[in-house]
């Protein structure tokens, strides 16, 4: 009995004692200067957007932060020399008016406020062919999960590639717009108590308003003509996904499609190899892709992103629910539509569809 005890209160007083907390020191990196935009024969503005990371050694990457009141330019093979605007933390737009040309070459150029200054090697702006027609097929992709199904459009370009050159793509979709709709008619109020059920109190408006898409990182797609030169070609450019609401009426899609440098889809290229990285623990961990911005002050400075000037081919698609031949689970909102952030009674000024 006596050695019983002896061993309870043993074990009371392990939990009991003290242990050191352990401080993990990392060492702090080099911050890396991001450079994201591009121009096109579209006349503007154009959007540069300049970030600076912190990394701490090799376990993470810190915060992504605005690197502000820079001088921005863009110079032109001819000399004509366009200055920059910030119009918000990091970005710099082009005047209006701005748009490159087809034939010129042009060179961005930076001076940070510390006084550091960077350049791009020239880009030269390529012809592009202009798209033909967009056409859409419905698709469904398998995820992880079995039983559940990813479903949405695939945008398809048809056009028709020049045969007396070299020529590589990139396609891009603006920031789409929708009509949301909505249930106002199935409001009910919110209880007074916990007990208390909510009760139905149908609004009268409003259940239809128009949504535009954030312009949010999206993906891309690139080709070179190496295997359809001079040809007529459809390629599937992109795909918007059916969240339940995105075609429960009429979507309107705006594919760019644009003719870029050699140098730019070899850079593209390296970034879509590494975004198709599936994430397991035997993959190699994603390396910083030097792009065609150098430092003027130090050589051996790596800078990331990549300065892009190229002859764009717009083309819009308006995509109606009927035209799904299949559709995700549609999305209820019982509420007035006027409450979901960003929607408005009135449409886009880029909407022409009655």
């Amino acid at each position: 009995m006596e050695m019983l005890k002896r061993l309870l209160y043993i074990l009371l007083i392990i939990p009991l004692s003290c242990v050191d907390p352990y401080t993990l020191e990392l060492e702090r990196g080099e911050q890396l200067l991001t450079v994201d935009g591009f121009i096109t024969t579209e006349p503007g503005p154009h959007r540069i957007r300049l970030t600076r990371t912190d990394t701490y050694g090799s376990v993470f990457e810190g915060l992504i932060r605005p690197v502000r009141l820079a001088t921005v330019n863009v110079r032109d093979s001819e000399g004509m020399v366009t200055f920059l605007t910030e119009v918000e933390a990091g970005v710099y737009e082009t005047p209006a008016g701005f748009k490159a040309k087809v034939g010129l070459s042009y060179t961005l150029q930076l001076r940070l406020i510390e006084g550091r200054e960077y350049t791009s090697f020239p880009e030269k702006v390529n012809q592009v062919a202009p798209i033909d027609q967009v056409s859409i097929r419905t698709v469904e992709i398998a995820t992880d999960d079995r039983l559940e199904q990813r479903v949405g459009v695939q945008l398809i370009a048809h056009f028709k590639d020049p045969g007396d050159q070299a020529n590589n793509y990139y396609w891009r979709t603006a920031p789409g717009s929708f009509v949301l709709v909505a249930n106002p008619e199935l409001y009910t109020n919110p209880p007074t108590h916990p007990s208390d059920p909510r009760g139905p109190a149908p609004k009268d408006c409003c259940a239809i308003c128009y949504l535009v898409e954030s312009s949010r990182s999206q993906n891309f797609t690139i080709a070179s003509d190496e295997s359809f030169n001079g040809l007529e070609t459809r390629l599937p450019v992109a795909f918007i996904e059916d969240n339940g609401l995105r075609f429960k009426d009429t979507y309107r899609a705006e594919i760019q499609q644009m003719g870029i440098s050699q140098e730019a889809f070899r850079f593209l290229r390296l970034i879509e190899q590494q975004l198709s990285i599936t994430g397991s623990v035997f993959d190699q961990p994603p390396a910083n892709i030097r792009g065609n911005i150098i430092s003027l002050d130090n050589p051996d400075e790596t800078v990331l992103g990549y300065f892009i000037a190229a002859d764009v081919a717009t083309s819009e698609l308006y995509i109606e629910s009927d035209d799904l031949d299949i559709k995700a689970t549609p999305r209820i909102i019982p509420d007035d539509c006027r409450t979901v952030p960003g929607a408005t009674l009135s449409p886009p000024s880029n909407w022409l569809r009655n």
